[in-house]
């Protein structure tokens, strides 16, 4: 920990993501091995994720985004508020022009259904990566709020997601078909854009100091809408309603995130 405490902020954003993207690959083992997870198992990890990320949004990203705009002396609210609607909104745009994408072109349902599930959960790991990124990145930059603690911890959340989307994405690459080696390398890869990610954000933070309060705060809106549009739906039973595997992750991941941040922060 002492080690890692001394690293530079890119270094450890490196490192973080680093992790989050061998979670993924970790994620997509089973295609190998197995043909499905138990239910109530990959709910109780979504929950879990779910909750950390939640509580990592406003610990790790909106608190620290509004103290930063105070002590810029610009509008509090205003950083927070624009950055988390537009991170939300860069997903959801993303979402429908990959569909629209894919619908566009001749190819048949399968390939499409292919592409599509790849390509968004893609595109859902680069502001992962980013808020990563953001979080070591703000700690170096000795935001008020920020702690190394804090930023750990969105990672540990963050590959702990992507555990079950390491999985989401290979096992139905091989159920339409796809060799299980090809399968496993496509369902690991889908994290690789974290790292990449990861660096950019520590470096914007670091290079571009009055952009961080709107980075964290974009970071923390993309987060949640994964939650919201992702996480949630995956734990329900079908029926409208969420699984309580689902519930009780979510209250215990947001209780250690909150616990560890306000103990050791």
């Amino acid at each position: 920990m002492e080690w890692f405490s001394n690293q530079p902020a890119v270094i450890q954003a490196l490192i973080a993501t680093c992790f989050t993207w061998l979670i993924t690959a970790l994620g997509a083992l089973p295609a190998l091995f197995f043909k499905k997870i138990k239910k109530n198992v990959l709910n109780l990890m979504l929950g879990f994720a779910a909750g950390v990320m939640v509580a990592a949004s406003f610990f790790s990203l909106l608190s620290p985004a509004v103290s930063l705009s105070e002590e810029m002396e610009s509008v509090p609210w205003l950083a927070a508020t624009s950055g988390f609607l537009l991170g939300g909104l860069f997903l959801k745009l993303s979402d429908v022009y990959i569909k629209k994408l894919t619908f566009s072109k001749n190819i048949d349902h399968g390939k499409r259904r292919t592409i599509l599930l790849v390509l968004s959960i893609t595109i859902h790991n680069i502001p992962e990566g980013l808020a990563v990124g953001v979080a070591f990145g703000a700690v170096a930059a000795g935001i008020s709020g920020a702690t190394l603690v804090g930023a750990i911890m969105l990672a540990i959340g963050i590959g702990i997601q992507n555990f079950p989307e390491g999985t989401a994405v290979a096992v139905p690459l091989m159920h339409d078909g796809m060799p299980k080696g090809r399968a496993f390398f496509w369902g690991q890869l889908s994290g690789a854009v974290e790292p990449i990610a990861g660096v950019a954000g520590a470096l914007l933070v670091i290079l571009i100091r009055p952009m961080l309060p709107y980075a964290l705060a974009f970071a923390a809106g993309a987060m949640i809408y994964v939650v919201i549009d992702a996480l949630i739906p995956g734990g329900s039973t079908g029926h409208g309603v969420v699984d309580g595997k689902l519930t009780l992750g979510a209250m215990i991941g947001f209780a250690v995130m909150m616990g560890l941040d306000v103990a050791l922060g």
